[in-house]
């Protein structure tokens, strides 16, 4: 099965460019389809509101549930002191299987990672080149697992790229998606590196166009065990561990006391949910 792990859907409210504006699927998903992709997850463009536009993604996701996978998307800055209420309605509520975060907005600090920590979702985090903080968060948190895009930059930052490459050996829990990498010998050098369990493929649609992103893969020319990989494998196995607690209350370490979040005391056993 092919899953394409970065796709934006819904609209955004900013309106001054198209990442903003609006990720419309129609065109995206028949392309999709084309290309031979299975599942695709999605999550909002940029907006003023992430609780707002989560919803609307959740609402796509219902039009389209054996196609579409849904991500929260979150504002490491202004949406402090609610990542766990909002994570919560979208994995409870609407099956949501990971955390959005974009560094234009802001990195993951303390209380995004501890409230992956909890549901047992990966964090879906564009670094925008600053692949350093992979180090802060990544090591911090070893139980969660973080995806970056783009190899660490959309923007052919080879030495974020490069720095990246180096972090997927390193640190267990840090996976790198393919999209819109137009450097392809670092997708080469990440495999050659990492191994093809620490890659998984994107698109970024609906921007991008998924069948040529999945080409980059084709042309790799892994075994077909190594291809399913990157192509669907990965992502599925980081997905299937999402837990649905029964307690809103989340254990995590001592965080600042304007970021404070109350201390489990019973979590409910971890469950796997089918893709």
């Amino acid at each position: 099965m092919i899953i394409d792990c970065h796709c934006h859907a819904g609209r955004g409210d900013l309106l001054t460019d198209p990442w903003n504006t609006d990720a419309p699927l129609k065109v995206h998903l028949e392309r999709a389809r084309a290309a031979g992709i299975a599942k695709t997850v999605v999550f909002a463009p940029f907006h003023s509101d992430y609780a707002v536009a989560n919803a609307e993604v959740a609402r796509i996701v219902a039009r389209y549930p054996h196609q579409l996978l849904g991500f929260a998307f979150v504002h490491a800055r202004r949406d402090t002191g609610r990542i766990f209420q909002m994570v919560e309605q979208a994995v409870t509520r609407w099956s949501f299987r990971g955390i959005k975060v974009h560094g234009a907005d802001g990195l993951p600090g303390r209380e995004i990672c501890a409230v992956a920590a909890h549901f047992g979702i990966p964090v879906l985090v564009d670094v925008v080149g600053k692949a350093y903080a992979i180090e802060m968060f990544a090591s911090r948190f070893p139980s969660v697992d973080f995806i970056i895009p783009h190899l660490g930059s959309f923007a052919d930052d080879w030495k974020a790229q490069q720095t990246v490459c180096d972090q997927l050996v390193r640190y267990p829990n840090v996976y790198a998606d393919t999209s819109g990498v137009r450097r392809f010998d670092y997708i080469v050098q990440a495999v050659e590196r990492a191994g093809a369990r620490k890659l998984l493929f994107g698109s970024d649609g609906p921007w991008l166009h998924p069948g040529v992103e999945l080409h980059k893969i084709r042309v790799l020319g892994l075994s077909p065990a190594d291809e399913a990989l990157i192509l669907g494998g990965n992502i599925r196995r980081l997905l299937t561990k999402v837990r649905k607690p029964s307690l809103t209350r989340l254990a995590s370490e001592r965080l600042p006391p304007q970021h404070e979040l109350p201390i489990v005391v019973e979590a409910s056993p971890q469950r796997e949910l089918e893709l």
